[in-house]
């Protein structure tokens, strides 16, 4: 599973790579990224997407969120 660290990036570069890098990916695989905040407007496209996704608040405040490409 390949991690993205978007910490410390300004809205909205994060969704920018999250999505830039599922495009790359094949169905099944997963992604994990890690945000300063939850990614509100990520969860709606990976939502229209039909893509997976688990949240998991962090310790140092940031969120990792799980993603699973479903088959396009």
């Amino acid at each position: 599973m390949k991690i993205l660290d978007n910490r410390g990036l300004e809205p909205p570069q994060p969704m920018m790579r999250t999505l830039k890098n599922l495009d790359k990916m094949n169905p099944g695989e997963k992604l994990a990224i890690i945000n300063d905040r939850r990614p509100m407007f990520l969860y709606e496209e990976l939502d229209d997407r039909g893509y997976l996704h688990e949240t998991e608040p962090q310790d140092d405040g940031s969120y990792k969120i799980t993603i699973t490409k479903t088959g396009d």
